[in-house]
């Protein structure tokens, strides 16, 4: 179930970016933020990476993006949307190999930063896969936002916010 909610919320960012050009997507349109959807894309790969294989696998691999901190949010004139998008899906296939059969329960462990934040040096599968689905949902939410001011739409799922019933 976990995987799938996963899966869900990596395909609506996905639809947040169907129908928009490149230079649509690197539009900052909720000011004064320079969020875009494209850096939403750069970043969620570069969470993929973190998460998936460095916390669980305990690989020693750079950002993608350099080390310069800015969980690529900052653009590259030179990498576009298919590159980016390229990218996302090739960090989305290592973690799912990564874990693989690995149990919930199996873990992985934080940087002294993390763990120092958390209170502990290792968190579990299960515990890594809600929080990709609660940074992509938030981070889908900021996407919302960014298409709507953009195009008037939202981007997928019928072009609705939400299918809550509140």
């Amino acid at each position: 179930m976990l995987e799938n909610w996963l899966d869900f919320q990596r395909a609506t960012l996905a639809l947040k970016c169907a129908g928009l050009d490149d230079r649509r997507l690197r539009h900052a349109a909720v000011e004064p933020s320079s969020m875009t959807i494209l850096g939403l894309v750069r970043h969620m790969a570069e969470v993929e990476r973190n998460w998936f294989q460095r916390v669980f696998t305990g690989q020693d691999i750079p950002q993608l993006f350099g080390e310069g901190g800015d969980g690529g949010f900052v653009l590259d004139p030179d990498q576009g949307i298919e590159d980016a998008l390229a990218v996302w899906r090739a960090e989305i296939e290592v973690g799912r190999e990564r874990t693989a059969g690995a149990s919930l329960d199996a873990s992985g462990t934080l940087s002294e930063e993390g763990a120092a934040f958390m209170g502990d040096p290792t968190v579990s599968l299960r515990w890594i896969l809600i929080h990709m689905i609660e940074e992509y949902a938030r981070h889908n939410g900021h996407a919302d936002l960014l298409r709507e001011r953009i195009d008037g739409g939202r981007g997928g799922w019928g072009g609705r916010r939400c299918n809550c019933r509140g």
